[in-house]
């Protein structure tokens, strides 16, 4: 039997043979293809990944900022989760308020100027320990703009409604589990010229057939090093969460990817990693006793038999 995981080494393959290089917005370099699909049976363990660690308390932590409709990094640093850091952290160089050395271009610089990599550090540091100690600096510098959480709870609408789409779907599946219309969107065109990074895993869909829920998700934008791993656990931990809820066994999650890319300074990475043999997928456990997706906190999320290979660094393209 294939294990699982084959399935996300396979396009990491498939990308570095038939990758197009191409240039991005960061000024790294990609190779990317267009268009790319996975299907993992979360019947056979869930899908984090074994050949490198995969945190899956950052993953856990950043799912329930979006399912609180949080925009804010606050929650995530009160949470020693660091991975939304850099965007937060752009907009406060970038403002008429900041006053420290210039920190232009710093997810390029840190990586080949090590004077420099010390600096940025130091400025880093010091940006969180504000957003955490300060909350008008956190309000005004830790948030994001309308990103997942905002897109996911309170979408507005024209008339400037709101409308929680993330509830709506969890009550479109308990009372019409039958539907083509079990879905969800972040993109929205009128919001995300203000949001820090627009959205990358932009629509998902659910499916209910023999008492399972499969998720598929379309991804416009995918990392495939750094970002994808990350997707995939989160997609599978919400399919896992909301059929708690409506008292569904898991089925699928189908990952559609639009633009699949490695970064060039990612290449030496992923080739490390093929060379490893996956290992035997972990268990995830849910406490019984909380049965709404809104209710779940970090304490009641937890893995067993998680056994990867080490962790393989790389940096952020930002």
């Amino acid at each position: 039997m294939q294990h699982p995981e084959i399935e996300y080494l396979n396009m990491c393959r498939y990308v570095l043979e038939n990758g197009n290089k191409k240039g991005d917005r960061t000024g790294t370099g990609t190779l990317s293809v267009f268009g790319y699909q996975m299907r993992y049976n979360l019947q056979k363990g869930f899908p984090l990944l074994t050949t490198k660690r995969i945190p899956f308390r950052l993953v856990a932590s950043e799912l329930l900022w979006f399912i609180k409709g949080d925009t804010n990094i606050r929650y995530l640093l009160q949470h020693n989760n660091h991975i939304w850091n850099e965007w937060a952290f752009k907009n406060w160089i970038e403002s008429d308020e900041y006053n420290g050395p210039d920190m232009t271009d710093f997810g390029l610089r840190s990586q080949t100027d090590e004077a420099f990599r010390k600096q940025y550090e130091g400025e880093m540091d010091k940006f969180i320990h504000r957003i955490l100690e300060d909350e008008g600096f956190a309000c005004q510098y830790g948030e994001l703009g309308p990103v997942y959480g905002k897109q996911w709870r309170a979408w507005e609408t024209t008339t400037g409604e709101t409308i929680d789409q993330l509830k709506d779907l969890v009550e479109q599946i308990k009372s019409n589990p039958d539907s083509r219309r079990l879905i969800l969107s972040s993109w929205s065109p009128e919001f995300t010229p203000k949001m820090a990074l627009p959205p990358c895993h932009t629509l998902f869909q659910f499916y209910v057939f023999n008492g399972k829920l499969s998720c598929q998700l379309y991804q416009r934008s995918g990392d495939i090093f750094l970002g994808i791993p990350f997707n995939i656990a989160s997609y599978a931990l919400l399919t896992h969460l909301i059929a708690h809820e409506c008292g569904l066994e898991v089925g699928d999650f189908v990952h559609t990817i639009g633009d699949a890319h490695i970064y060039l300074n990612h290449v030496e990475q992923v080739e490390t990693q093929l060379l490893r043999e996956p290992k035997p997928l972990p268990r995830l456990h849910i406490n019984k006793e909380k049965h709404s997706i809104f209710e779940i906190e970090m304490e009641d999320i937890s893995l067993d038999g998680y056994d990867p290979h080490p962790t393989i660094k790389a940096p952020v393209a930002v």
